[in-house]
């Protein structure tokens, strides 16, 4: 089994049309476009639209992974506790002949909606192309391995293949981390000194190699 596919937060948050939606919660990352495609025009669709790019790990028991419930006080019954109002694949709080319970999995449960893990914590960093001097920035995950972070970049550099990846002089091994390569992530140190991240970002340097791959 491959590495599981790491997204930011702002890369959940521009999937936020009906036609493009993704959320996150309890960790990971969900395209339920679509669900939306299949229940398009349904009234129970609105509050996952509402929730589209965003994070909805608050609708669930992070024990159970099911969505929270409450004590309703008209029938002192246990269900789904929903205040943004009822949604998809969630039952009606009262006996209803019309709900169709033949859908299977709920969509929350459904491993087909999912395309990867919510990473834990972000960061900055700056590359600087030795040959051209060019310098992007660019936020990462730091579960992310250098190769995974070389792919986020080739929309900068098509041929960062083929560069030699370096930090402080020596050479990065690609299938470690920023911070297995020791690159520590200093952004709460820069807090508390009320230091601007983005003026001492930690820099890695691309060394242009003579095997030009193509684009």
């Amino acid at each position: 089994m491959g590495r599981p596919k790491y997204f930011t937060p702002n890369e959940v948050s521009v999937h936020s049309t009906v036609d493009d939606l993704w959320v996150s919660f309890l960790g990971k990352v969900y395209n339920l476009t679509p669900l939306c495609e299949k229940y398009k025009g349904d009234v129970l669709l609105k509050p996952i639209i509402q929730a589209a790019g965003k994070d909805i790990s608050h609708w669930f028991n992070p024990k159970t992974k099911e969505i929270r419930t409450h004590v309703d006080p008209q029938t002192g019954c246990v269900i789904p506790y929903c205040p943004n109002g009822r949604f998809v694949h969630i039952p009606p709080p009262y006996p209803d002949s019309d709900w169709a319970n033949d859908f299977g999995r709920p969509w929350w449960r459904d491993e087909g909606y999912l395309v990867g893990i919510l990473s834990k914590k972000t960061r900055q960093i700056k590359i600087i192309n030795t040959l051209t001097s060019q310098e992007h920035q660019i936020e990462v995950c730091t579960e992310e391995i250098m190769t995974e972070i070389l792919e986020r970049y080739l929309k900068y550099n098509a041929h960062a293949a083929s560069y030699t990846w370096k930090y402080d002089g020596n050479n990065l091994d690609m299938l470690k981390t920023l911070t297995e390569n020791g690159i520590d992530d200093e952004d709460e140190e820069f807090y508390q000194l009320g230091m601007n991240e983005d003026t001492f970002l930690q820099a890695i340097h691309l060394y242009f190699n003579d095997d030009l791959t193509e684009a």
